[in-house]
């Protein structure tokens, strides 16, 4: 494939190559958890960073100023989080792409708040992130968790009719959250729940929880929690024989889950984000990516395009200062390659939404 470039929408001015940064460089960051349990999601991350920073100078940079791209592995640990953002000051890095785990990604804002430096993350769903934001300059491309607790909370109350619904969480802050925020949703639409409870994770037996549920006549389980549990309990009910649907959110979308139930996971609903790799504007990019042997999946689209954001912000404000780059942001539009992107006065962006897929056939499909 001949690769074209990706970023008409910054200024031309051929980037001469001195064997060192230049003066004009602007220094921007990818940070992520590059090694260790998640580096695969930093790998995502890295390619998207790389293309989009190549890109971009080939095109003549950002305000006729080429990018430098900074590489910093928080290891998905808030502390080392914290250092990793003391670093980027001292490399006096404009703009983070980055953490993907939300205890990074919050830790790192306190400090890139303070020093005037843009933050975005193209995978952290907690609400928390921007909730509690230190400041204007934090920014997400990924959607919040209460948004699919929302949806779901729609799907609970308009599609199942009649039928008695169960909601369950594992305790832990996703978990608890997600469950609260489906049922704050179907409550508010009229439809109320036969059993809201909380159990622990990281069991191994869980029939006591399902025979409970078959007293309850539940026809619709939803869970807020993790694969592991989802599947052991899905397995449980098939083999209690309670014909019930269940629904859950972003974390069962993973082969294990599959590994888990085998058959019995046949019909198990997930709310998980649309995929940025269906728009058309992703085509190119993601044959480009995949003929180099690098990853084009979620985070590779979603690292590029914060990147893709932020540059035509700066275009628009004249300049990398925090204040006027995020007046831009929050007040734009932007052309990406997940589509086009705004942001809402909390730093939330429109994409990519929830939608729902479903397991079939050790798939899960999008319905």
């Amino acid at each position: 494939m001949k690769k074209r470039q990706l970023a008409a929408s910054v200024s031309v001015l051929v980037f001469g190559l001195l064997g060192g940064p230049a003066l004009a460089d602007i220094p921007i960051a990818v940070a992520g958890p590059m090694k260790g349990q998640f580096a695969a999601f930093g790998a995502q991350m890295l390619a998207g960073a790389e293309q989009a920073v190549a890109d971009i100078n080939a095109s003549g940079g950002v305000n006729g100023e080429p990018l430098v791209l900074e590489v910093a592995d928080d290891g998905c640990d808030a502390e080392r989080a914290t250092a990793v953002a003391n670093q980027m000051i001292g490399k006096d890095v404009r703009f983070v792409a980055g953490h993907f785990c939300f205890s990074s990604s919050i830790a790192a804002s306190e400090v890139y708040s303070g020093a005037g430096i843009v933050q975005m993350s193209p995978a952290t769903t907690l609400p928390a992130y921007t909730d509690q934001r230190p400041g204007a300059g934090i920014f997400r491309l990924a959607p919040r968790d209460d948004q699919q607790g929302r949806l779901a909370g729609r799907l609970l109350a308009e599609d199942f009719g009649d039928a008695r619904v169960a909601i369950l969480h594992d305790k832990t802050a996703y978990g608890k959250s997600l469950a609260d925020a489906v049922k704050t949703e179907m409550n508010a639409r009229g439809k109320s729940e036969s059993l809201f409870y909380g159990f622990d994770s990281g069991g191994h037996d869980y029939s006591g929880l399902v025979s409970r549920l078959a007293l309850e006549d539940a026809g619709v389980v939803y869970l807020g929690g993790y694969h592991p549990e989802a599947g052991l309990i899905r397995l449980e009910m098939d083999r209690q024989g309670l014909d019930a649907v269940l629904v859950s959110g972003d974390a069962l979308m993973t082969e294990d889950f599959w590994s888990v139930t085998g058959a019995a996971g046949e019909g198990t609903l997930l709310s998980y984000p649309e995929d940025p790799r269906d728009s058309p504007a992703a085509s190119e990019l993601v044959g480009v990516l995949e003929e180099a042997g690098k990853p084009a999946d979620r985070y590779a689209l979603t690292t590029y395009a914060a990147i893709q954001a932020w540059a035509q912000a700066v275009q628009t404000a004249g300049g990398t200062e925090e204040d006027k780059v995020a007046a831009a942001l929050r007040d734009g539009t932007f052309h990406t390659v997940i589509g086009t992107v705004s942001f809402d006065q909390n730093g939330d962006s429109n994409v990519p939404a929830y939608v729902w897929y479903e397991w079939r056939d050790g798939v899960a499909r999008r319905k």
